[in-house]
């Protein structure tokens, strides 16, 4: 197998991020992740790791932040890009293989270093519906129906094999997400700690553009009132 020192460190940057994960739905996706800060002077309401990319994408990250902030904002330009070419939002796969396109040219470039971040990508478009991809720093990704990247992936992984199956609910499906940060969770998880992004199917009104071009988000990050429902439950 064919090994590159540099991809590894970058695996390694991620392994010893926060722990991020997405499952997917019989009627749609959700993204979790821990919000950690690393001091309680550090204003804990400006750090952002869920981010939505356009009205149907979304997107979590384990790994460096300001590696994630480049790629959030090569993505949304991406998808502004398809918007004006095409009049409607890139389906969920071909801004993935954007993202994935700029994380592989990292690893070729002289000067500069693979990004250090792993990437799972939710979103819904008509021709595939809700679909959640994983993005590593090679720039290699896959499709999953549940994927968990950083620290804690490993046991995150196993714990969601157990309680997966194909008819999961959007509803259950954030449960099992809060049940699988808990897992391995130091500290109180509460909804200053916890980033939770859905993906919602939409109904078939809601496909047709409306005036003046715009489409009814398919994501959308939950306001810590709804996370703190959540965990009360």
């Amino acid at each position: 197998m064919t090994r590159l020192v540099q991809i590894e460190h970058a695996l390694a940057a991620v392994s010893s991020g926060t722990t991020s994960l997405g499952i997917k739905a019989s009627n749609g996706i959700v993204i979790a992740t821990e919000k950690k800060s690393s001091s309680i002077l550090v204003d804990d309401s400006m750090i952002e790791k869920v981010s939505i990319i356009c009205p149907n994408i979304g997107i979590v990250y384990s790994g460096m932040g300001p590696d994630f902030r480049v790629l959030v904002a090569k993505a949304r330009k991406s998808a502004q890009a398809y918007w004006k070419i095409y009049g409607e939002y890139p389906p969920t796969r071909v801004l993935t293989q954007e993202i994935a396109t700029v994380m592989q040219e990292a690893t070729q470039s002289g000067g500069v270093r693979p990004f250090g971040v792993s990437l799972l990508v939710a979103g819904y478009d008509t021709n595939r519906g809700p679909t959640l991809y994983q993005v590593d720093p090679s720039g290699s990704f896959w499709a999953w129906k549940a994927s968990a990247i950083g620290k804690n992936m490993t046991n995150a992984k196993t714990f969601l094999e157990k309680r997966y199956n194909d008819d999961i609910s959007l509803e259950d499906a954030i449960h099992t997400a809060l049940l699988t940060l808990k897992e391995g969770f130091e500290g109180q998880m509460t909804e200053k700690t916890i980033e939770i992004g859905v993906v919602t199917v939409p109904a078939a009104a809601e496909l047709v553009p409306e005036v003046g071009g715009r489409i009814k988000p398919s994501f959308r990050k939950l306001t810590e009132e709804e996370v703190r429902d959540y965990l009360a439950l």
